[in-house]
Parts: C-alpha cells; sequence; structure tokens
C-alpha cells in the first residue's frame, strides 16, 4: 500500500457515490459544526464589544441574543423552503442565478466563498483560542496550533465526507450533551436561587463601566452576535451529501442544529448574565473564555470541566470542517458555469472535490498567519459575507415565489368549484411562502446594514473589498473560456487538402538509444526526417566530431534504411559557439517552413523520464526548455512531440516501449 493510500484511503469509484452520502447523524457532525460551535464564539463576540460598559453590559445580551435568535428562526424557517425548491444544493448561488441573474448569483457565490474562508479561520482560532485559555502556557504557540489543526481537517476531508462526519461525530455529541448538561444545571440553580445562584468557581471581577450604552454600542454588539448564524446556510448547499428521501433528511438535519443553536444561545445569554460573566480581552495573560468561566462557575474545575471543554475545543477547532464539506461544493457548482478553474468541477480519488479542499485549506491558512490566530482579530472581517447571501437567497426565493403565484393564475379559471377552491388554496399557500421568504429578505438585509455599519472601519472594508475582486476574476475566467470555445468550435466539414505528411525535425546529442528511437518514430511519421546536431566545440575538436557523426550516420542510419528502400533522414550539423541551442533550432524550423509553406514541422523531444525524483536532480531540463520555447511561441504550424526513454526497463511480459 503506497503512503498516499494510506493517509488518505485508497481511491473509491463513481459507482460508491451514493453509498458515501450520510443521514441525520452523520451530517449533524458534518454540516452543523459550524452553526453549534458559533455558539462558544457568537455571545462572547457580542460580550466583547460590551466590555465598556462594565456589569452594566450584561443587561443587553438578553435583548440581543433574542433578537439575533428571532433571525435564526426566519433563516430556519426560509431555508426549509429553499431546500424543497432547490433540491440539487448551491443554496444562495443557485437561488440567485435562476431568479436574479447571473450577476445577482455571482454575488452571492462570492459572498459565499469569503464566508467559507474566514468560517474556517474563526472556527480554528476561536477553537484554539479556548485552549490556551484552559493551558495558558500554550498562549505563545496559538499560530502553530492553528495550522497544525488546519492540516488535520484538510487531511480528514481528503478521506472524503462520509469519513468526516463519523471522525467528528463523538467531539460534537459530546459537546452537545456536556453543554446542555451544564446549561441544565445551571438554569435550575439560577431559578432555584431567585436568579443569584452561588457559582463553584466565582469568575473574574468585570470591570468598571467606562462608558453608557448607546445605540451604535449595541448595533456593534449586534453585528458581532450575529456571527453566530454564520452556519446556518451550510445544510442548504450541502443537499445533494444527504441520503434519500434527501429532503426530508436535510429538514430534519436542520431542523436540530437550528433548535440546539437557539437554545445554546439563549441558555448562554441568560446564565451569563445570572453568574455575571463578561468577555475578557484576547491577548491577556489570565484570559479566559466566556464558556470556560460559565462551566467553571457551574460545575467547578473537576473532570466534568475539563471533558466540556476538551469537547469545546474539538467543535470549536472541527467547526472548519462545515466549510470543508461546502466550499468544493460550491466551487463545483461555479466552475460547472465556467467562473471558476474547471479543476474545481473534478472529483478526487476519495469522491470528494479535492482542488477546492485545497484551495479553502490555502486560503485559510493564509488568513489564519496574516492575523496571528487571534479570533478578536478575525471577527470583524466575518459575517458580512454570510449576511450578504443570506439577503441574495431570500431575495431569490421571493422572485421564485412570485413566478409560481404568477403561473398559477389561469388555474383561477376552471369550471369546478371543487377545483377553483384548490387552486385558491394554492395560491394562498404560494403567497405564505412567499411573505416568509420576504420577511427573511428584509430582516437579513437590516442586519447586513448593520454589520456593515458596525464593522466597516474595524476590518469588515477587507470583505468588501474582497467580494468585488473576487466577481473580477469571475469574469476574467468565463471570458477566457468563452474566448477559447469560440476559437476551438467548428461546424465546418474536415479540410483534407494540403494534408501532406509533416516535415519531421528531431534534435540530436549523440548517436544512442533515444536518437534511434526517435528517428524510428519521426521515420514512421514522414519520409522527411531532419535532425540537427549542435556542437559548441571549435577547431580540431569540432572537425573530430563532425567527422565522428558523419560515419556513425553512414553505418548506423543510411545503409539500414537503403536496404529497405526508406529515404535516411539528413544530418545536420550546427556549431553553436556561444553554447546557446534553443536559438539555432528556432532557425532550422523557420527555414523549413519557408522550404514547406503548406506542410506542418514536427519537432520530436527525446527525453529521459527518472523514476524517483532524486533523480531527476542529475540530468539537465533541456528538453523541458525547449518544449516549453516551442510552445510559447505559439507556431500553428509547429507541432511538438514528446518522446520518452525510461530510465528503468519496464516491468517483465509488458511492451517494449524504449525499442
Amino acid at each position: 500500500m503506497s503512503l498516499l493510500d494510506r493517509v488518505l484511503g485508497k481511491p473509491l469509484a463513481s459507482t460508491q457515490e451514493e453509498e458515501h452520502k450520510v443521514k441525520v447523524w452523520a451530517a449533524i457532525p458534518m454540516l452543523g459544526l459550524d452553526a453549534l460551535g458559533s455558539a462558544a464564539y457568537g455571545p462572547e463576540a457580542a460580550l466583547t464589544l460590551l466590555i465598556p460598559l462594565g456589569a452594566a453590559g450584561l443587561w443587553y445580551v438578553g435583548p440581543i441574543s433574542a433578537i439575533i435568535i428571532s433571525l435564526l428562526v426566519i433563516l430556519y424557517l426560509s431555508y426549509r423552503q429553499t431546500m424543497a425548491a432547490y433540491p440539487s444544493g448551491g443554496g444562495s448561488y443557485t437561488v440567485a442565478k435562476e431568479n436574479l441573474g447571473v450577476r445577482a448569483g455571482l454575488f452571492a457565490a462570492a459572498a459565499l466563498l469569503v464566508d467559507y474562508v474566514l468560517t474556517a479561520a474563526v472556527g480554528i482560532s476561536a477553537g484554539v483560542g479556548a485552549l490556551v485559555s484552559a493551558v495558558p502556557a500554550w498562549l505563545p504557540h496559538i499560530l502553530p496550533i492553528c495550522l497544525g489543526v488546519l492540516l488535520l481537517i484538510t487531511v480528514v476531508n481528503l478521506r472524503g465526507i462520509r469519513e468526516s462526519g463519523m471522525i467528528f461525530a463523538l467531539p460534537t455529541y459530546v459537546f452537545i450533551v456536556t453543554l446542555l448538561a451544564v446549561i441544565a444545571i445551571g438554569v435550575y440553580r439560577t431559578l432555584a436561587s431567585g436568579g443569584h445562584p452561588q457559582p463553584v468557581e466565582i469568575p473574574p471581577a468585570l470591570p468598571k463601566a467606562l462608558a453608557g450604552a448607546n445605540i451604535w454600542l449595541l448595533a456593534k454588539s449586534f453585528a458581532s452576535g450575529c456571527t453566530a448564524m454564520t452556519g446556518v446556510e451550510a445544510v442548504s448547499n450541502g443537499v445533494s451529501a444527504f441520503k434519500e428521501p434527501t429532503i426530508k433528511n436535510a429538514h430534519r438535519t436542520l431542523t436540530l442544529i437550528v433548535a440546539i443553536l437557539a437554545v445554546l444561545l439563549g441558555s448562554i445569554a441568560f446564565l451569563s448574565r445570572a453568574y455575571r460573566i463578561g468577555a475578557m480581552d484576547q491577548n491577556q495573560s489570565d484570559y479566559q473564555s466566556v464558556l470556560s468561566q460559565l462551566v467553571g462557575a457551574v460545575v467547578g474545575r473537576g473532570w466534568f470541566y475539563d471533558m466540556t471543554i476538551g469537547s469545546i475545543l474539538a467543535v470549536l477547532c472541527l467547526s472548519a470542517n462545515t466549510s470543508f464539506v461546502d466550499f468544493p461544493r460550491l466551487c463545483r457548482l461555479i466552475a460547472k458555469d465556467d467562473f471558476l478553474p474547471r479543476a474545481f468541477e473534478a472529483i478526487g480519488r476519495r469522491l470528494v472535490y479535492s482542488v477546492g479542499v485545497l484551495f479553502l485549506a490555502i486560503t485559510s491558512g493564509l488568513l489564519l498567519a496574516v492575523f496571528r490566530g487571534i479570533t478578536d482579530k478575525l471577527i470583524p472581517l466575518y459575517a458580512v459575507g454570510a449576511f450578504l447571501a443570506f439577503t441574495l437567497s431570500q431575495a431569490g426565493m421571493v422572485m421564485h415565489w412570485r413566478k409560481q403565484v404568477r403561473d398559477s393564475s389561469p388555474a383561477i379559471q376552471v369550471e369546478s368549484q371543487d377545483h377553483q377552491q384548490r387552486a385558491h388554496a394554492g395560491r394562498t399557500h404560494l403567497y405564505l411562502k412567499l411573505g416568509v421568504n420576504g420577511l427573511g429578505a428584509a430582516a437579513t438585509a437590516t442586519a447586513l446594514t448593520i454589520i456593515l455599519a458596525a464593522k466597516f472601519i474595524e476590518g469588515a472594508w477587507i470583505t468588501v473589498l474582497a467580494i468585488p475582486t473576487m466577481l473580477t476574476v469571475f469574469w476574467l475566467i468565463h471570458r477566457h473560456y468563452v474566448l477559447v470555445e469560440q476559437q476551438v468550435d467548428c461546424v465546418d466539414p474536415l479540410d483534407v487538402t494540403h494534408n501532406e505528411p509533416p516535415v519531421v525535425l528531431v534534435p540530436i546529442r549523440r548517436w544512442d538509444r533515444l536518437t534511434a528511437k526517435s528517428l524510428r518514430f519521426g521515420m514512421r511519421l514522414s519520409p522527411d526526417v531532419v535532425a540537427i546536431h549542435l556542437s559548441n566545440l571549435e577547431g580540431d575538436a569540432a572537425e573530430n566530431e563532425a567527422h565522428e557523426m558523419r560515419q556513425q550516420w553512414a553505418e548506423r542510419l543510411e545503409a539500414p534504411a537503403r536496404a529497405v528502400s526508406l529515404p535516411p533522414p539528413i544530418l545536420e550539423l550546427v556549431r553553436t559557439p556561444y553554447r546557446e541551442f534553443i536559438t539555432p533550432l528556432v532557425e532550422e524550423i523557420d527555414k523549413l517552413k519557408a522550404r514547406c509553406p503548406h506542410r506542418l514541422v514536427a519537432v520530436i523531444i527525446p527525453e529521459l523520464v527518472e523514476k524517483h525524483w532524486w533523480q531527476a536532480l542529475l540530468h539537465s531540463r533541456r528538453a523541458s526548455r525547449l518544449r516549453l520555447a516551442l510552445r510559447n511561441r505559439g507556431d500553428i504550424h509547429v507541432v511538438v512531440i514528446d518522446l520518452p526513454w525510461f530510465v528503468e526497463d519496464p516491468p517483465k511480459g509488458s511492451a517494449p516501449l524504449n525499442k
């Protein structure tokens, strides 16, 4: 078994794709980690903005969380409808493209791609932040730990989507069970104590108030807290990953994810106020995350704390997995429309879109490196792309239902009263769906406006700049594909005039097996073969070399060729006093073209092919340089043919390729 097979697993056949799709319990870890993990950094991001208010800031966490949960419910209802209407997946990109036009679809796609990259980076950085809050000695090593986690997630996803769901299932469900247990204990003790529970581990004291509450500060806190909703669209984008019944499994998965997330967000806000827990500066040496303080306050710092914080750490780090599932699928859809390189459309050895996985790993790794793995520095860039995609998706669904309503209008004219009643009921149902998506569009557009206003100066301008840049890249790629298609498209019958054999040119160094193989192949292609030998020798050495070459040519090539009545190749000896070999060859090609204007010139380039990478270091790259130089000329009358000579003999019983 090769190393690649050991790391990534053996290749899977296309026929195995269906059996590698997932059901609800595997889909929650695969597609829900981002949403569930955001419960850890979403409330903390909101509380961080309220630090200047001191203890008074805790009074505003509840109302802000209630608004966020209301938005979450609206998005849940909207995306249920989106999945039913577009079971092939694609989410915002597909919906916006088909209902608002290609430009709107690409706008949504760019926003989603940016969001997925940020999701991967923020999830990992937040997870490592939870780790260093539990083990402060590791604080100086945040970035290396982040990159190590990123590498692990990348390898797991290259192994396939079913494997990622199975591997991440244990930490996901431990996270859900332990955190819900902490919440249940905390809520019980809060209610039992009349709203003033006694913490087991006293959290750090809240700072003194440095400012009063104002609309702008609360808007910024809301904008940061909205990061808790960025994973909601993942199920809609990944519908194609579900087993049959696809839509039913997708609906159940989304319902469970949203229900758990809503409970976590509401409970964390409630208990933070009850236990007087606020956010801390992540750069502090004694930094503790909000959840670390909360778990310690409710159950203390024993084994249950360790297990809960460990599961939070794992889920936060692995929440990037949602991006690794959806990002490649979205890239595939965009590539199918020729707005991304077609390599993104190719299915890898494990039935995943490997190019998309690797591209996401590289971009999120660069982002982590630039911001040194600090969550607070990444949060301002976050949520803009997600809410822009939310808004475009909901607006697209509004147009979708309007078309459905318009198309159903003729049904009112049917004769039967029963049919009329059913038609009216159907239209009413469509109007209800339109209203849900219309409310979703208005709500997410309002949230997007607040997020942009609150976060623009802090770093959201980078996202705002990145999206138009990606749109430009999309159109440049598309224009290239259109131009190529226009140039290669052909409806004319085959032109067989001037279809003489090509003139073959073979560059040689000396008489050896590479030369013999190249000339033999050239003589099969054409009766006109020219071999060119370049020499940088001077004086007597040059004359001796030329004499030896001509003698070998006469004995080893001309005599055998004439014996079977074949025209022998022509040998041309060219001196190169400046040790240049490409220019003389190009000049010879031009002479052949002038001599035979209606014939192609086929240049055969013999090349050694080494079995091991280190062997390549022992040989010159002259063949590669020559091949590149000829192709860069863009000469349509010149054909370049690679002729390999394998350094090691092929296995016994195989065809004698080198003879």
